[in-house]
């Protein structure tokens, strides 16, 4: 309240300020949009870390989200039916899974260092699916997908993150939840594999 009375009372004050807010208010705005680009079916490339040398790829299961038991294990089925497909077109990776979910938006890091250490993988990839249903008013179509997915090398330094919107990348209203999934986590797995490509 008296932060609210002093920029009434100050005329001279609410001049200097108002540019300041704007710029607050801008900066705001602009760090919403990074923040909601990957999963509006974006991609974040780090340019400064490579990943040469790779041989070893650790999947942990997708967090499911919403966090549904039902339909938790047909999803991780799913999911690495996609990963195996996508990854059968590269001879000399090999991909490794932890049945334990990671929560995609705060990663254990230093658990992850530490898997990534005693086994020996070269890549960490944390994946999340989020549901969201496709139709017309209370009429539901189908159920498609945002499949999102964040790499990381042994040092826990983020790599890439990428997202794959079923709905928005193929225009997707009909088709079964199963492959939904798959297309979106093949989707999100073409830009992994471009970044592998590009630093071989």
């Amino acid at each position: 309240m008296k932060w609210l009375y002093f920029c009434i009372i100050s005329t001279k004050m609410k001049k200097l300020l108002l540019p300041i807010l704007l710029i607050a208010a801008s900066a705001a705005v602009l760090k919403s949009c990074m923040n909601v680009s990957a999963a509006d079916g974006g991609s974040f490339l780090n340019q400064n870390l490579d990943a040469q040398d790779v041989q070893n790829v650790l999947f942990f299961n997708p967090e499911i989200d919403p966090g549904i038991e039902e339909i938790r294990f047909p999803s991780y089925q799913s999911f690495f039916d996609g990963v195996t497909q996508e990854f059968s077109k590269s001879k000399n990776v090999v991909v490794n899974r932890v049945e334990t979910p990671m929560e995609f938006d705060s990663v254990d890091i230093e658990t992850l260092k530490e898997i990534c250490k005693i086994n020996n993988f070269d890549l960490a990839v944390v994946p999340k699916i989020k549901y969201f249903k496709v139709g017309f008013g209370k009429y539901v179509l189908s159920n498609q997908v945002i499949v999102s997915l964040k790499m990381y090398n042994s040092n826990g330094e983020l790599l890439s993150e990428t997202s794959y919107d079923t709905y928005r990348k193929n225009k997707r209203i009909l088709g079964s939840t199963e492959n939904s999934i798959k297309i979106g986590t093949t989707g999100a797995l073409n830009e992994i594999r471009k970044f592998l490509r590009k630093n071989k």
